[in-house]
């Protein structure tokens, strides 16, 4: 199975606003009838409290492109790092080997 993961690090203090600005992005996406990602995780980093990691998996890198290229996606990217305390740092990674339990 190929496809495409892009792994999101950022630091923030407002992580419940974050919580509720991909939310919005969420309905805003299923309103219009379109999901452009597999799946997305978020996490805090158990030893750098206040850094959380999100792993955003796409079918293809040309659906993350895609994606990129919305116009939501530019709206969320800009209110989101109204929330970050510093820039995110963000890893594009083409997916070459999957295991599942």
């Amino acid at each position: 199975m190929a496809g495409f993961v892009q792994i999101i690090e950022m630091k923030t203090s407002r992580i419940d606003e974050v919580r509720q600005l991909v939310d919005e992005m969420r309905a805003k996406r299923e309103a219009r009838g379109d999901v452009m990602l597999a799946r997305a995780t978020m996490g805090e980093d158990r030893d750098r409290p206040g850094t959380y990691i999100s792993i955003v998996e796409f079918d293809s890198y040309e659906a993350a492109m895609a994606n990129s290229n919305d116009p939501l996606t530019t709206e969320m990217a800009k209110n989101m790092a109204e929330l970050c305390d510093g820039p995110p740092k963000f890893t594009n990674v083409d997916v070459t080997f999957v295991q599942e339990r």
